[in-house]
């Protein structure tokens, strides 16, 4: 049951909680920000974490999260409801990482310092033969992450990390679901091969 206030009304929190996206975007457009507050606190984490693995540091992962949420609160009005608004989130985050990384070239602080912070590799990356301990496997996969073109460092963060399908994909990124595929491909193998000296044959998952 929901939390109810002293009216014995329901706690208008527990009220926006119960309410999909669209509903608390359409809020948001009418001036209601307590909507976008739960918006925030409903995808911020998720969004954070592919953008950590994205950039490899902490630090700018948490700033380029908070300014992507910031632009979107701005640009709310904008939004249409052409699609859903992880999509559009996560397309904001992802372009703000872009031109972040572009002006500024600074050292990776590592995003496993804390334990609230630490994030589960992609199916693809277990390792079923080598016996290396978890934490040099991480900074292994986040090396080799970091040497893949932006775009393919984006579709295997999205696909394998984080379960998007192909059509969310194909909607962040605003490319062709084959294109989504085919990179995804490239991208694997591409990976498999640079972490082959460290953790042995990958697992690649199939087509979903």
């Amino acid at each position: 049951m929901s939390p109810l206030d002293s009216h014995g009304s329901p706690a208008p929190g527990a009220e926006l909680r119960e309410l999909p996206d669209r509903e608390l975007v359409v809020r948001c457009q009418r001036s209601e920000n307590r909507a976008f507050d739960e918006l925030v606190a409903r995808h911020q984490d998720r969004v954070y974490s592919a953008v950590a693995r994205f950039c490899g540091n902490a630090e700018d992962a948490a700033d380029i999260v908070q300014r992507a949420f910031i632009n979107a609160f701005r640009k709310i009005q904008d939004f249409k409801g052409d699609s859903a608004f992880s999509t559009w989130i996560y397309r904001i985050a992802f372009n703000q990482a872009i031109s972040f990384r572009r002006e500024n070239r600074r050292s990776t602080v590592s995003i496993y310092s804390k334990e609230d912070d630490k994030v589960v590799e992609p199916a693809i990356l277990e390792n079923p033969t080598e016996k290396l301990e978890g934490e040099e496997t991480k900074k292994k996969v986040q090396q080799a992450l970091d040497l893949l073109e932006e775009g393919d460092r984006q579709i295997i963060l999205l696909k394998d990390l984080q379960g998007h399908s192909y059509d969310e994909i194909s909607d962040i990124m605003q490319i062709p679901k084959g294109t989504v595929r085919s990179r995804l491909h490239r991208a694997r193998l591409e990976l498999k091969s640079r972490l082959k000296p460290y953790i042995g044959t990958l697992k690649e998952d199939p087509a979903s």
